[in-house]
């Protein structure tokens, strides 16, 4: 049974997959059986026989040369580019959490890493007809405990301060922070991982900049991020 972790973001577009990525690279160049999963996915392009095309999954793949399929990485995908709540009401595939479940189990049993990546922020639906799945519910069900990616910029102290007390009222676990588009030398996102780090309590583990092709953390705190997992 391989190790697993969480890759939550502060919002959208705050640069999870791109980390993930990161992620996986190093764990791949360092000879570790690595994998990248998401329970739903939204805003993707199809293919010329109508079959849609995980996009998140191939950017990872690519980026991290891990020779997971890319049908193992994601078991509910969708066209629409809104949230997975909407996208399922639109084209008719709701989530199952029982689907993710399966999915996931089937990938941690296969690979000795996995990284998990959420959609949107930690207050995404993920169904809200007959059955309410927030991203909460997939991360505990699954057993998880998360990295927070956040953009190193203004307003990243309430972002980061927000969603770490979410996580804490939740009883889920924040192992360390990432910060990207991270600036060298700037006085303010120097003082943000100062702030970020005195309210919540968590380090900022790594900060990325933007072209960034490698992690600056050791593959041994990488590791250590990880968590065993159980039978699901």
């Amino acid at each position: 049974m391989g190790k697993k972790i969480f890759i939550v973001g502060t919002g959208t577009d705050v640069g999870k997959t791109y980390i993930t990525g990161l992620i996986l690279k190093k764990l791949k160049e360092n000879g570790i059986s690595a994998a990248y999963y998401k329970a739903a996915m939204s805003g993707n392009q199809r293919r010329q026989d109508g079959s849609l095309i995980p996009g998140d999954g191939v950017f990872v793949k690519n980026m991290s040369g891990i020779g997971q399929s890319l049908e193992e990485m994601c078991p509910y995908v969708y066209e629409a580019a809104v949230s997975p709540h909407l996208a399922a009401q639109l084209e008719g595939t709701s989530v199952s959490l029982e689907g993710v479940k399966e999915g996931f189990a089937s990938v941690l049993e296969k690979y000795d890493y996995v990284a998990m990546e959420g959609s949107g922020g930690i207050l995404c639906p993920i169904r809200m007809e007959k059955e309410e799945i927030w991203l909460e519910d997939i991360i505990k069900s699954l057993g998880l405990s998360c990295i927070l990616v956040a953009d190193a910029g203004l307003g990243v102290i309430n972002n980061v301060g927000l969603t770490a007390a979410y996580l804490k009222m939740r009883n889920i676990s924040l192992k360390g922070i990432i910060f990207n588009h991270y600036l060298p030398g700037s006085i303010m996102q120097e003082d943000n991982i100062r702030m970020c780090e005195s309210l919540t309590g968590t380090k900022v583990i790594a900060c990325v900049k933007d072209g960034d092709e490698n992690l600056n953390l050791s593959l041994d705190a990488l590791c250590g991020l990880f968590e065993e997992g159980k039978k699901l």
